[in-house]
């Protein structure tokens, strides 16, 4: 996982970096890969190309996996999608630390997956970065926010527009700012 500079010897409140020139420079590179090239071949036709891409830069992303070309991804390396998943059009995932969907997770339109904060108690405002989770079919619905550290559970549901800032438990479904667990989810025929 790469880690963020020292804010104190940095002094990133007045422009210093918090990653490394290696870690820009890679960002860069993928950057403007993904912008020239993610658009060459329109959903569906694209899914193959994308994750040859994404996987070119480092992520680890399994069959069936769909990522649209107007995904912003952080840092691919970062990224581990398994089988089945999908990341939405206009999805911004901010991967400053590692984030993982499992089998069959679906981030739709416009989610912010956020893996990186700021300790408020820190004068320098320190960078933190923590890791994002997606239980197995757990679906993250339209422009909801997942902030740092927080694990969506199996089956659970973020929805549309909620702020998840903790964990979601496996089979409930959240909603609102800060997301408040609604409803317990049941597939059907259970």
């Amino acid at each position: 996982m790469t880690q963020p500079l020292d804010a104190k010897t940095e002094d990133t409140l007045h422009g210093g970096p918090s990653f490394s020139f290696a870690n820009r420079l890679e960002r860069f590179a993928f950057a403007v890969t993904w912008r020239l090239l993610a658009w060459i071949l329109p959903p569906p036709v694209g899914w193959g190309w994308r994750r040859f891409l994404l996987r070119l830069f480092g992520a680890s992303i399994g069959k069936g996996a769909k990522v649209y070309p107007s995904v912003r991804i952080w840092l691919p390396r970062h990224l581990r999608m398994d089988d089945w998943t999908t990341l939405g059009p206009g999805t911004q995932c901010y991967n400053m630390a590692p984030v993982t969907l499992h089998e069959g997770a679906i981030v739709s339109q416009r989610v912010f997956l956020c893996g990186g904060d700021h300790d408020h108690r820190d004068m320098a405002h320190q960078l933190v970065t923590r890791p994002i989770t997606l239980g197995r079919k757990a679906w993250v619905a339209a422009e909801a926010f997942v902030g740092p550290g927080v694990e969506v559970g199996e089956r659970a549901v973020l929805g549309a527009r909620a702020c998840a800032t903790r964990d979601i438990p496996a089979d409930t479904v959240w909603t609102g700012n800060p997301a408040q667990q609604v409803a317990e989810r049941r597939m059907a025929g259970e």
